[in-house]
């Protein structure tokens, strides 16, 4: 089975059956021409129905009727119905029959369950005037959501057309324990109490499905309700069954999850200050529950637009929904889980992101940074950042803004590229200075050793494994010349490791004298900035440093006082009469500058002063967000942002 025996357009249908029956096969299938929608198709064929005593139409044709004319949130909703060669279709929302779930379900769920199937004969019995005829389980289905539907309308008919033989026609569909056993139906449609045929089958319903509960202390009055459902619903006397509806009023379904979940449903017809009152308490009577049956239950409810829109909601209730706990920073405020939000409520945000509303769309960006880490990168890509690229379009600035603060959010994870499309360049360089490979602490070393040199001329030792590195100074200016040849010195002397430890040669020595310094103003540097005029002249050429014999001491320097280092107090070495040249090939050589010629180059016109054209925005719209700036340099940049 495939498209080519569709009606639905887009519609495909798995081979593997979900349920057979009788009278119908029931199949998944899924519509892509739409999103996300899934569907279940039910299939009859004669070879199913050749021996049903319906004639025609069959059992499933009856059905769709049905479930076309009876519209009810509790009964399984009408998609289509169609007839393909001599086979019949029938398509509804997507659901499981009870039978293959009701293992999974808690006391919760099922109290809810039935709850909502107790609602759809209501319906039936005081809207539609109709008996459904045939309540069992076989007649329930579970939606993905979570929510049962009442199904199996074949055997409905209006209580105007009850009579016993109809019934009679359908005793072999119905189900055999649902009926009573003294069940007389000329009695029933004389007395006009038909809807006692339902009553009893609802309570075998819920009596059989309580029974097989393993703990019964989760849910009150469920011992007293399944001793009501036995001794009042199946009831030998149909005159002495309660009506369906007073039974709704029963203890064991005015449960406080059960009341939530009405109040909901029922929202539009409270007032602004009962409203005000539910949401400003729900989320801390929701935290009581568990979050994954607060989220298949009241999922759809809490995310319906009524509740979107309320004022009080929004403030007490949805920034709680919207963001999944922290495993980490949660404080227990949240009300889900990232697998639980991740694999319920996505769904229905996936579906929500393409309903083009201004204010459903306001409230789901202003909370987007909150859940947008829980999508695949997919979901993004393919729903989410197409609906995003219209709402960048609209005309409401409001939009726009919220737009492109949730598009800088998908960034991340999306990447650049994917989000704003067309061309890209890099056009920003990085400015910063570059970081020197030096381990901070010989740099520190470094600094204090030279701050000293230039302050003291006292010959300081420095480690000879520090290597020093300095940049070549420019060619000196008036007295700079002097400053950096008396810094040359000084750094030359302090690499002399081995000056203290060299023996002297022969019987000759050399004498060091120890004067005091008259002045400190002697061992000031020359201002680089001071005039030339009254710079010192510069020192005669020296011979070569070939030529150069190195002293080699052999005195070692005694501090008798340590107030020597004091710079009033400090003696100065005092150089033999041979006084030996160290800065030969030192003289600075002066160089003419160089001047570069750079010609004119004839900037390309500013794309700003491009006036934007129709062709020019259907340019834009194909190759992404932007122009393209691959042509546009540095230069260009700086240019643009001097004008």
């Amino acid at each position: 089975m495939g498209n080519e025996k569709s009606a639905l357009r887009g519609l495909e249908i798995e081979d593997k059956a979900v349920e057979v029956t009788d009278y119908w096969m029931h199949y998944d299938a899924s519509v892509h021409d739409s999103n996300l929608q899934r569907l279940s198709v039910f299939i009859s064929e004669p070879s199913l129905h050749f021996a049903a005593t319906f004639g025609r139409p069959s059992p499933l044709e009856r059905a769709a009727k049905n479930f076309m004319l009876h519209r009810h949130p509790c009964i399984l909703k009408y998609i289509s119905s169609w007839n393909k060669g001599s086979k019949f279709f029938l398509a509804t929302e997507e659901a499981r029959p009870l039978i293959q779930v009701i293992e999974k379900q808690n006391i919760l769920q099922i109290c809810i369950g039935l709850h909502s199937i107790l609602r759809a004969l209501i319906f039936l019995h005081e809207t539609a005037l109709a008996s459904h005829n045939n309540v069992c389980s076989s007649s329930i289905y579970v939606t993905t959501e979570g929510y049962w539907k009442l199904g199996g309308l074949e055997c409905l008919c209006k209580f105007t057309d009850a009579t016993p033989t109809y019934y009679q026609r359908i005793k072999s569909y119905r189900y055999e324990k649902a009926i009573s056993s003294n069940e007389d139906i000329a009695d029933l449609v004389k007395s006009a109490n038909l809807t006692a045929i339902d009553a009893y089958a609802f309570g075998v319903l819920a009596e059989d499905i309580l029974n097989n509960l393993q703990n019964t202390d989760e849910a009150s009055n469920l011992l007293e309700f399944r001793e009501f459902c036995k001794k009042n619903l199946q009831n030998s006397d149909a005159c002495l069954r309660s009506r369906l509806l007073n039974v709704l009023q029963h203890s064991f379904f005015t449960h406080e999850f059960i009341r939530i979940h009405a109040f909901l449903e029922e929202l539009p017809l409270k007032t602004d200050v009962e409203r005000e009152e539910f949401f400003t308490k729900l989320r801390q009577q929701l935290q009581m529950y568990p979050e994954a049956v607060v989220a298949e239950q009241l999922g759809r409810v809490l995310l319906s637009r009524i509740v979107l829109l309320d004022s009080t909601a929004q403030v007490k209730l949805l920034p709680f929904i919207f963001k999944p706990k922290d495993e980490k920073n949660d404080l227990g405020t949240s009300l889900f889980t990232v697998p639980t939000f991740k694999s319920i409520l996505i769904p229905k945000l996936l579906q929500m992101f393409c309903i083009r509303d201004v204010s459903i769309r306001l409230l789901l960006l202003s909370h987007f940074n909150s859940f947008v880490h829980v999508f695949e990168a997919d979901e993004l890509k393919n729903h989410i950042l197409p609906e995003l690229l219209v709402g960048i379009k609209d005309t409401n600035d409001d939009l726009v803004c919220a737009t492109l603060r949730a598009l800088a959010d998908i960034v991340p994870i999306l990447g650049a590229a994917t989000v704003i499309g067309g061309n890209r360049g890099k056009l920003f360089t990085d400015g910063r200075p570059n970081k020197i490979a030096i381990r901070s602490k010989n740099l520190d070393d470094i600094s204090k050793a030279l701050s000293f040199t230039r302050e003291m001329p006292v010959f300081v030792n420095i480690d000879e494994n520090i290597n020093v590195h300095l940049a070549e100074r420019p060619s000196p200016d008036g007295g700079e010349d002097k400053k950096e040849k008396e810094f040359s010195f000084v750094e030359e002397e302090c690499t002399w490791s081995d000056w203290e430890t060299q023996e002297s040669v022969g019987n000759g020595h050399f004498h060091i004298e120890e004067e005091s310094l008259l002045d400190t103003e002697k061992i000031e540097l020359q201002d680089p900035t001071c005039d030339p005029s009254t710079s010192p002249s510069p020192l005669p050429e020296l011979p070569s440093s070939e030529t150069t014999v190195k002293p080699k001491y052999t005195k070692k320097l005694v501090l008798s006082d340590i107030t020597e280092l004091d710079i009033k107090n400090s003696k100065v070495i005092k150089s033999p009469k041979e006084e030996f040249d160290f800065f030969t090939d030192m003289e600075p050589v002066i160089q003419k500058t160089q001047v570069l010629h750079i010609p004119e180059v004839q900037l390309p016109k500013s794309m700003f002063d491009v006036k934007a054209s129709d062709a020019t925005l259907e340019e834009h719209d194909v190759n992404g967000w932007g122009e393209d700036l691959s042509d546009l340099s540095i230069d260009d940049t700086y240019e643009l942002a001097e004008q």
